[in-house]
């Protein structure tokens, strides 16, 4: 009986570090939305992918109002709630970073095309929007939610 027990916990390690690896390789997941000027979570951020695919959706606001809208954005976002709306497209593998995507800052609406690069094991997340060459932007570091 002890056999299987130890055969069953085994299998559940391996199970969970399996899960540990993937999670380190991919940006799907729930992460904080880190403020490049205050330094303070602003939000939680939902990747998902869809095929080859990664997108991300806010889920929930960590200050102000929570039932804020988007004043600024210039597309179908105008006016819509912050919290469901499609925050970051277009993201496919390439390499160890994500490229190819656009992102809406909400605060002023302005789309940007934008990289992600999982750093420290995938438990941070670098998010790097830019108008032209990648030089000419911001980076911010987003924490992975379970990671805290």
């Amino acid at each position: 009986m002890n056999t299987w027990r130890a055969a069953i916990m085994g299998v559940g390690v391996w199970l969970a570090s399996g899960l540990a690896l993937a999670q380190g390789d991919s940006p799907v997941g729930r992460w904080q939305t880190i403020s490049d000027e205050t330094g303070k979570a602003e939000s939680v951020v939902e990747i998902t992918q869809n095929g080859s695919e990664y997108v991300g959706h806010i889920v929930q606001l960590l200050t102000g109002d929570p039932v804020r809208v988007c004043e600024h954005c210039k597309d179908e976002r105008k006016d819509k709630p912050l919290v469901g709306m499609l925050l970051m497209d277009g993201f496919h593998a390439d390499g160890e970073q994500f490229t190819g995507g656009h992102i809406v800052d909400p605060h002023s609406g302005t789309i940007y095309r934008c990289r992600m690069r999982l750093i420290d094991g995938g438990h941070r997340l670098e998010v790097r929007g830019f108008v032209g060459i990648a030089l000419l932007g911001r980076t911010q570091t987003w924490v992975r939610e379970d990671a805290r």
